[in-house]
């Protein structure tokens, strides 16, 4: 396998290495979701998430959640697939959207249900809590809530490099003592 130096551009940064160049934040500044109906997106996207219309360009509206800035794009393309969508086609997966803590999640819960919006029981999984759902066009999304092994981890990889092999150790010893005896 080449190493990043001989598949990465120069003046650009190979993830976990120590490359000088631009800076990736890791912040997600929009996303762009093809949908089938703009109108039945729109809709749905202002009424559960809570976003606002930026602006409507015919084919596109640009969604913004005001507090982070973050924006969506809804794009309408001419010829485009008008069947729904699936994760079992390369590409997207589903998109996730951080909350809180659980007890966020279960008020998302009831918040899902007031709205006849179908979707998973909040869930306890290894490093936290979700609960998923789908928009008009069946594109899958979650909302998640990092648990406090997860936070503690976050913040380490924040302050230091970790070895792949104390990642891959202290992982293992995790997922073991989660393991029923």
């Amino acid at each position: 396998m080449p190493d990043a130096a001989a598949i990465v551009p120069a003046g650009s940064v190979a993830v976990g290495s120590a490359m000088a160049g631009p800076a990736f934040s890791g912040v997600v500044d929009h996303l762009g979701l093809s949908v089938t109906d703009l109108d039945r997106s729109e809709d749905f996207y202002t009424s559960v998430l809570g976003l606002l219309r930026l602006a409507d360009f015919g084919h596109a509206r640009i969604l913004v959640h005001r507090p982070t800035s973050f924006m969506l794009a809804l794009v309408r393309h001419e010829g485009g697939d008008p069947g729904a969508f699936t994760e079992l086609h390369t590409g997207l997966d589903h998109v996730g959207f951080s909350v809180g803590s659980r007890d966020e999640l279960v008020r998302w819960q009831h918040r899902l249900e007031e709205l006849g919006v179908e979707h998973t029981p909040v869930r306890d999984m290894e490093f936290g809590h979700h609960l998923n759902f789908r928009d008009p066009d069946r594109i899958a999304l979650e909302l998640s809530a990092s648990n406090d092994i997860a936070l503690g981890w976050l913040a380490e990889l924040r302050d230091r490099e970790i070895p792949r092999e104390e990642i891959d150790a202290r992982l293992g010893d995790y997922l073991a003592s989660l393991a029923p005896t």
